[in-house]
């Protein structure tokens, strides 16, 4: 069965309008270009079947991040060893990262194969030094490996599996569960090849838009299939989503994050009459969310962000797609952050 937790960013154009010389009126202001179709990453590996796009540039520089967690984060990256680190490799992660992809595979922890590349500024030969003096510091954890003609660094967490990564050049860096994975990225690298992902992953990224901050697209056709007898019955009676999840071929999941958190999943179902099922079983379930919220906020008023939550959410289908979608207020993540109380 499927873990639902594998489900889980580039910046918005900008242009310039003009008023013809003729009207003899000055240039408009600028005006932000109309968001194009998201393009998988061409370093994807080929048998993914779950995609994880970060627009991290644009969430960095989001209100809500800006006005909550701009200074945790900072303070977190100015810390003695952190601010060392980051000042051999040559790296301003507020500055340089820009966008995140990952593609993964697999069933559960022990199956999972993934791959994560990273976009942005980077200095290849401050990264390699770095990666060079930590693995002589702390040899039984990080290590320079080769495989053929291709350097990596080897990262091992205690009994887990070891993790690679390697440099591809200035703008990407890229690293996976597998040797194999970072040998395939680099070479795709070099050439002008689109991504060799599944066709109906790329049909599903590329109905999203490029200037959403996160996205998460898997297919789930058969992986959902045990899902149904490990959900509860009570408080919330959870039986017509369980029976609808089977029929689920594709799952996605859309963040934008702006002043507030703007969330979308959305269930692409095997057919019309599924999706139908799986509408009235979402339904149900936020009907019933919003008998239960209240009474839990009553016994705890702590609960009360989660009331405002529930209120956001809405379903609604569409031929053979059903949309959740719900909001997070820049308020909510705020007191989260730094509760008033």
């Amino acid at each position: 069965m499927m873990r639902l937790s594998r489900l889980g960013l580039a910046a918005v154009l900008a242009a310039t309008l003009t008023v013809p010389a003729a009207h003899a009126a000055q240039p408009d202001k600028a005006q932000p270009a109309k968001a194009k179709a998201a393009e998988p990453d061409k370093l994807l590996p080929a048998d993914a079947d779950t995609i994880v796009y970060v627009n991290f540039k644009q969430i960095v520089g989001a209100d809500v991040i800006k006005k909550y967690a701009l200074d945790q984060i900072k303070q977190a990256l100015s810390g003695q060893d952190a601010k060392k680190l980051l000042e051999e490799m040559g790296l301003d992660p507020m500055k340089d990262i820009e966008k995140v992809w990952a593609g993964m595979s697999g069933t559960g922890r022990d199956d999972t194969k993934a791959l994560v590349i990273v976009h942005g500024k980077f200095d290849p030969d401050k990264l390699e030094k770095a990666a060079t003096a930590v693995s002589k510091k702390d040899g039984d954890k990080f290590s320079v490996v080769k495989d053929g003609a291709v350097t990596m660094f080897k990262y091992q967490p205690g009994d887990g599996n070891p993790i690679y990564a390697a440099v591809a050049n200035e703008t990407t860096i890229v690293a996976a569960t597998d040797k194999k994975l970072i040998a395939t990225a680099l070479e795709q690298a070099k050439g002008d090849k689109k991504a060799p992902i599944k066709a109906e992953l790329t049909t599903l990224i590329k109905t999203l838009k490029d200037d959403v901050s996160l996205f998460a697209v898997s297919l789930v056709k058969g992986k959902l299939d045990g899902v149904a007898g490990n959900l509860p019955d009570k408080p919330i009676d959870l039986t017509g989503f369980g029976k609808a999840l089977p029929k689920t071929d594709t799952l996605t999941i859309v963040a934008r994050v702006t002043a507030d958190i703007n969330l979308e999943v959305i269930f692409g179902m095997k057919d019309e009459d599924a999706a139908e099922d799986m509408d009235a079983a979402l339904a149900k379930l936020v009907t019933d969310l919003s008998g239960f919220v209240p009474i839990l906020v009553a016994l705890d008023p702590k609960a009360k962000p989660l009331a405002d939550i529930v209120k956001t959410l809405k379903s609604k289908a569409e031929k053979k797609n059903v949309t959740l979608t719900g909001k997070v207020t820049g308020d909510i993540i705020g007191d989260a952050i730094a509760p008033k109380n």
